[in-house]
C-alpha cells in the first residue's frame, strides 16, 4: 500500500532558508547547484523575505518564487505601483502539483492589497504565464550591424552637431545614469525604474558571482550645451581573420539615450571604433531607429525578436486612468478574470486631456480576458488581431477597430531592462 504525498509547504521565507531556496533555485535555472555564502550574502541584502516564496517539501526548497517593488511607465509618461515578479523556478521533480499556481495566487492577492495597479513579468517560456492572467505587452529585438556595409564614412571622427562622446568609468556612470535614466523611462511607455543596486551591479561596484565580472566600455554622450543625453555599455573581443584581417565584435550591455541625435552618435560611435567589424546592440525596441541611422539600413540584421514585458492587471480603473489617450471615444469592456483581482464590466470614456473609467451595467463592446488588457495596455497590441484570433470578442460590431484607435500608440512600448 502506497503512502500519500507528504505535505508541500508553501511560505515566504526565512534567512535560514535562503541557501536551501538558492540551490532550488540554481536548479531550475539549470545552473550549477553549488551555492556559496557570498553569494547568500549578497541575495539577503536585497530580496524581501515576505515576498520571497518557496515551496517545501519534507523540509526541502523545491520551488522558488520572488517579487519586488517596481514602477513602469504608462502611456503618456505617468508612472504605477507594480508588483514585478522574478526567480521563479519549480524543481522538474515537483512539476504538476500546482506550486507555482499556489505562489502566485499568495503573491498576486499581497499585490491586491497593497494598490499594485499591475503586475510584471519577463517570461522564460511563452505558454506559462497566460493562465494567470498576463499577457505580452511589449517585444523586443536584437540587430547585428555588419560595419563595412553599413556604408558609414571611415572618416567620422565625432558628433558634428557641436556634441562630444568620451569615455568614463563607472564611478562616472553611477553619477550621471540615473538622472538620465528617470528622464528616459518617463518618456517610454513600458519602461521601469532602476534602483541604486542596478547602477553598482552594472558597472562592477557590486559583483555576482553567478555572473563572472568583465569590466565593460562606458560611453558618454552630451550634447553642445554640455548637457549628458546618452550612455552606453559595451564590451569587445579580439578576432583576427586570414592576412591579419580584424573581425572584432562590439557587444552593446545597454545604451540608453534621451534624444535621437544622442542615440545616433553613440550608436555611429560603435560603428567607428578601429578595428570592429561587427555591432550586436543587445536588447532595443522592437521599432528601434537604429537600422535607419545607417546610410544602408540591409546592414542590422535582426537575429532574435520575441515577446519581453508581460503585464497583468490587477485595478482596470486606475490601469485604464493612468495612461493616456491620442483619440476621443467611448468603449464598454466586459473583463473576464478566472483568479478575481480584476474582473468586471467597465466604461472607458477616453479624450486627450484625459480619461474616466467607471464599473458599468451597461451592454458591453469588447469581451476579453484580463490577459488580453494586459497585451492591449500599453499600446502595443492590436484588439483587430486578437478578435482575429478568438481571443477578442466584438459584441457591437466595429468595436475592436474603436479600441485600437483609442489605445494602441504610435510608437511601441518597450521594456529595456531584465528582472
Amino acid at each position: 500500500m502506497s503512502r500519500p504525498a507528504p505535505h508541500i509547504d508553501v511560505r515566504s521565507i526565512t534567512e535560514a532558508d535562503l541557501p536551501d531556496w538558492s540551490r532550488a533555485l540554481h536548479t531550475g535555472f539549470l545552473r550549477t547547484p553549488d551555492v556559496t555564502e557570498t553569494e547568500v550574502t549578497d541575495r539577503a541584502s536585497y530580496i524581501v523575505p515576505a515576498r520571497t516564496l518557496g515551496a517545501f517539501d519534507s523540509g526541502r526548497c523545491v520551488a522558488t518564487f520572488r517579487s519586488f517593488e517596481q514602477e513602469i511607465t504608462a502611456v503618456g509618461g505617468a508612472t504605477v505601483p507594480a508588483d514585478a515578479i522574478s526567480n521563479v523556478a519549480v524543481t522538474a521533480t515537483h512539476r504538476r502539483r500546482g506550486l507555482l499556481s499556489r505562489m502566485m495566487d499568495h503573491d498576486l492577492t499581497a499585490a491586491k492589497d497593497r494598490g499594485d495597479v499591475v503586475a510584471t513579468l519577463i517570461a522564460a517560456e511563452y505558454p506559462i504565464y497566460g493562465r494567470y492572467g498576463f499577457g505580452p505587452a511589449t517585444w523586443a529585438a536584437q540587430w547585428n550591424i555588419d560595419v563595412p556595409r553599413a556604408g558609414l564614412d571611415p572618416r567620422w571622427a565625432g558628433p558634428e552637431n557641436g556634441g562630444r562622446i568620451d569615455i568614463v568609468d563607472g564611478a562616472d556612470v553611477r553619477k550621471l545614469g540615473p538622472e538620465l535614466h528617470e528622464r528616459v523611462r518617463r518618456a517610454q511607455p513600458g519602461a521601469v525604474d532602476r534602483d541604486e543596486r542596478w547602477w553598482q551591479v552594472a558597472t562592477g561596484a557590486v559583483r555576482l558571482e553567478q555572473a563572472p565580472w568583465t569590466e565593460p566600455f562606458f560611453g558618454v554622450y552630451r550634447s553642445s550645451g554640455g548637457e549628458v543625453e546618452g550612455l552606453v555599455s559595451y564590451l569587445a573581443d579580439d578576432h583576427w581573420g586570414d592576412g591579419k584581417q580584424p573581425l572584432n565584435t562590439a557587444s552593446v550591455k545597454w545604451l540608453i539615450a534621451a534624444t535621437p541625435e544622442a542615440e545616433r552618435n553613440l550608436w555611429r560611435y560603435l560603428c567607428s571604433i578601429d578595428w570592429i567589424t561587427t555591432v550586436k546592440s543587445g536588447w532595443r525596441a522592437p521599432d528601434d531607429l537604429l537600422p535607419f541611422f545607417l546610410p544602408d539600413p540591409r546592414a542590422a540584421r535582426i537575429e532574435t525578436l520575441a515577446d519581453w514585458l508581460w503585464v497583468r492587471v490587477l485595478d482596470v480603473v486606475r490601469a485604464l486612468e493612468a495612461r493616456t489617450y491620442d483619440g476621443q471615444g467611448t468603449l464598454v469592456l466586459e473583463v473576464v478574470d478566472g483568479a478575481g483581482f480584476a474582473g468586471g464590466r467597465f466604461r472607458l470614456e477616453a479624450a486627450a486631456d484625459g480619461a474616466s473609467c467607471t464599473p458599468t451595467t451597461a451592454a458591453a463592446d469588447l469581451t476579453l480576458d484580463v490577459a488580453e488588457l494586459g497585451a492591449l495596455w500599453l499600446g502595443d497590441e492590436s484588439a483587430v488581431r486578437l478578435a482575429a484570433l478568438g481571443r477578442v470578442r466584438e459584441e457591437r460590431a466595429g468595436a475592436a477597430k474603436v479600441a485600437d484607435a483609442l489605445l494602441r500608440t504610435s510608437r511601441r512600448p518597450w521594456c529595456p531592462d531584465m528582472f
